[in-house]
């Protein structure tokens, strides 16, 4: 069993939610297909997949489990398989292979159950050859050449975060996003992870006093709006702004969800639009690479490579450098990013404060973690997202 699902609690002999349902199977199979034969994100086409399915809620679950659970652990499961599989195999064949690697040895599922139940809905000229890897593969106690396949994470990733974060940080980051991720919801019934609730409580902190102007707050890269309608709901105006009209689309039927009036501009944020001075705090929660939120994106593991991580600190630091003016004297800039790498986190503040001579405001209370001015959360610290923040006042 991966070190990553120690203690995990396994599903009874009945093989789990979706025993004797082919229609989960084929679902989590034709949606596996599209991630993998067409470039489709797997967030995207599983929601459209059961959005059109009349599966209970239950079932669901199952074909959740199902396709983010293969998706991340690919790697593994091809180690496990190709100990058994002399030729060459079409694509489809081996996402179906991997589909039943995941449950006999993730899932929890019944070795009898994982074993028929995906057969059933492979082709029929390959039932043989699925049925007869698979049950070796149900027997199989497997030994790993290290914790990239363990772990089932690129090469280039696994030595990335352990030169960032140290082995043991490392490790138990990457062990903690192979888990699902918690479903956290505000009380306002907005689904946020706890992380990006804390940096909407820092942006928001000290805005609203009584007898005193809410305070103006610009979120400069706003979509999908958790952070936006947050600030908001604590009270502060909130101007909420993105680069493409159709993702701020969202920020608006999120605020009208939940009752919230928002300032909506599409904008650039590297050169953005509005006066100088404007804002008492504004927020730039940058595209990133979203190497801390892997739980929750099973496929960016596999989409994300370094030259992106180094494209992307790039944007991010000219995304500070055409907010830095937007705040007024004595206001906060507030930079947060939902990933681990140096170069996105403490290098970006490096290289924006000897730009621009900015300094730095207070460090952040825990259970942020001190990292270079400004604070860390791994996913195993509190159990959620991985997140940075950075804080600057404003002279």
């Amino acid at each position: 069993m991966n070190r990553a699902d120690a203690g995990r609690p396994r599903r009874g002999s009945t093989g789990g939610p979706g025993e004797g349902r082919q229609d989960t199977r084929s679902l989590a199979l034709e949606v596996l297909g599209r991630i993998e034969r067409d470039g489709a994100y797997a967030n995207l086409a599983l929601r459209a997949a059961l959005d059109r399915s009349d599966l209970d809620r239950r079932d669901k679950a199952f074909v959740t489990d199902l396709v983010y659970g293969t998706t991340r652990m690919r790697r593994a499961c091809d180690h496990m398989l190709d100990r058994f599989l002399h030729d060459d195999v079409e694509p489809e064949v081996r996402t179906l292979l991997r589909l039943g690697a995941y449950q006999l040895h993730w899932a929890g599922v019944a070795p009898h159950a994982a074993v028929s139940a995906t057969v059933s809905v492979a082709p029929r000229r390959v039932r043989g050859l699925c049925n007869a890897v698979l049950r070796r593969v149900a027997e199989l106690e497997p030994s790993w050449p290290g914790p990239a396949v363990e772990l089932s994470y690129p090469d280039w990733l696994v030595d990335l975060l352990t030169a960032d974060l140290g082995e043991q940080d490392a490790l138990a980051a990457m062990s903690s996003m192979n888990r699902p991720a918690t479903a956290v919801v505000r009380d306002d019934g907005y689904h946020q992870d706890r992380a990006s609730q804390m940096v909407a409580d820092l942006e928001a902190e000290g805005l609203v006093s009584e007898g005193a102007r809410p305070g103006l707050v610009l979120d400069l890269c706003a979509a999908p709006g958790g952070k936006a309608t947050a600030v908001a709901a604590a009270g502060a105006t909130v101007v909420a702004a993105d680069l493409r009209r159709v993702r701020l689309q969202l920020v608006r039927d999120n605020a009208g969800r939940l009752g919230l009036d928002l300032g909506l501009v599409v904008a650039d944020g590297r050169r953005p639009s509005f006066r100088p001075g404007s804002f008492d705090r504004v927020l730039v929660d940058a595209p990133c690479s979203g190497l801390g939120v892997l739980r929750r994106r099973a496929d960016a593991r596999w989409r994300s490579g370094p030259d992106d991580v180094v494209a992307l600190s790039d944007l991010q630091v000219e995304l500070l450098r055409g907010a830095l003016p937007l705040v007024r004297p004595g206001g906060l800039l507030v930079y947060s990013v939902c990933t681990l790498t140096s170069a996105e986190t403490t290098g970006v503040d490096e290289r924006f404060r000897a730009a621009t001579g900015v300094r730095p405001a207070d460090p952040l209370p825990e259970p942020w973690r001190r990292h270079g001015t400004g604070g860390l959360l791994l996913p195993q610290d509190i159990d959620s997202e991985g997140m940075a923040v950075f804080r600057y006042r404003v002279a």
